[in-house]
């Protein structure tokens, strides 16, 4: 069996180091909060080159803290992509707005920004894209059309902690790392969101997330809402507060994980690499932006024949994975936002893309099997 994913693999590669981590944690009897949350902070900081980096329980609750520390609330609109995974519109409603979708580019599956103007309305404070699979959206359309109408940028940066947005137009050499000081996914809005989940390229063993920010009042105001509108216990400051925190084992292993993390990315580029080559003439590949450095969450093909070869390739033993079957709209939960039909290139994708097996721990003769189970079918 080749799995999408095998998280097994990563941790044995990883065991000792993760071990003394956790027995270190353990050791200390500190579990919430401290000095490995504190340092893990510090070096994701470092890394995004941001001066705030704000932990919490998952990607959905850095979504939502980070909108309602831009002053996002009830009767407000909130501009976002109907391809993307629940959590992006659940937050938005959590934090009491509504949300409004555009389509996507069919290129890259991230929002069309060319249709920003279309939604726009007085009610409209905010724009929330969603740098799907790993791939940066048009951020500078998306920013420039922020600065004109006065709106906030939170940036979903779920999938795409690595992935950079290089305007400038540095090369990126197929399969290969970036070595330009390009802006990072997350760190390109008033405020980015990013994901810990264990699948992600950088995952804990369990959930978490965290949000980056240049903006000292943002940051300030996500660690008062995430520990009960509070800066010294038992002393509330914000009505409406709510408990986030990621707990100090998490820290730790997310803290020996890091520095692997542009090495892992760069491996994941050199499988696409080799998927791009394998596949191009069978299914339509990843379409990589110019200006986008892409480190692949997910290797995802389209096909008209999606189910038909995602069986095919069970019964292969290939694992797979459809992200994501139904766009927003078409929800049972979210049929009011808008009717079907009206986000055409969101419903075609929905019912082409397929995910194919992508974790830097693959091997060039797993990888060679994907493909020829691909071509086969194709």
């Amino acid at each position: 069996m080749i799995p999408i994913l095998d998280l097994k693999q990563e941790y044995q590669e990883l065991k000792s180091e993760i071990d003394a981590a956790i027995e270190r944690v353990l050791t200390s009897g500190g579990f919430v909060g401290g000095p490995e949350v504190a340092a893990l902070e510090s070096e994701l900081a470092g890394y995004l080159k941001v001066p705030h980096v704000v932990t919490c329980g998952s990607g959905t609750d850095a979504l939502y803290i980070a909108l309602r520390a831009m002053g996002i609330g009830p009767g407000d609109e909130v501009i976002t992509t109907p391809f993307t995974f629940i959590a992006t519109l659940e937050a938005i409603q959590h934090a009491g707005a509504r949300p409004v979708l555009v389509d996507i580019d069919p290129q890259n599956f991230n929002l069309n920004p060319s249709l920003l103007e279309g939604v726009l309305t007085p009610r409209t404070r905010a724009i929330l894209p969603v740098h799907l699979y790993g791939q940066v959206a048009p951020m500078q359309q998306i920013r420039a059309f922020a600065q004109k109408h006065g709106l906030r940028v939170l940036e979903d940066a779920a999938q795409a902690i690595g992935a950079r947005y290089c305007a400038s137009g540095c090369q990126h050499p197929a399969g290969h790392a970036c070595n330009c000081s390009n802006p990072q996914a997350g760190t390109l809005g008033d405020a980015g969101a990013f994901s810990l989940y264990p699948s992600k390229n950088l995952g804990a063993y369990g959930d978490g997330g965290f949000i980056a920010t240049h903006s000292a009042s943002i940051a300030e105001e996500a660690r008062l809402l995430a520990a009960h509108g509070s800066r010294v216990r038992y002393y509330h400051v914000r009505p409406a507060g709510y408990t986030s925190r990621l707990d100090a084992l998490q820290a730790a292993i997310l803290r020996v994980k890091l520095p692997y993390l542009e090495a892992w990315n760069t491996r994941r580029r050199q499988i696409a690499q080799m998927y791009n080559q394998g596949l191009r003439d069978k299914v339509l590949v990843p379409c990589e932006m110019p200006y986008a450095l892409h480190i692949y969450h997910q290797y995802t093909v389209r096909h008209p024949e999606r189910d038909r070869l995602a069986a095919y390739l069970k019964d292969q033993g290939i694992g797979s994975s459809v992200h994501y079957p139904v766009p927003a709209h078409l929800q049972p939960a979210y049929r009011d936002l808008a009717p079907e039909g009206a986000l055409p290139a969101a419903e075609a994708a929905a019912r082409e893309v397929l995910s194919l097996p992508m974790h830097p721990f693959l091997g060039e003769s797993q990888v060679e099997a994907v493909i020829q189970a691909v071509r086969t079918y194709a």
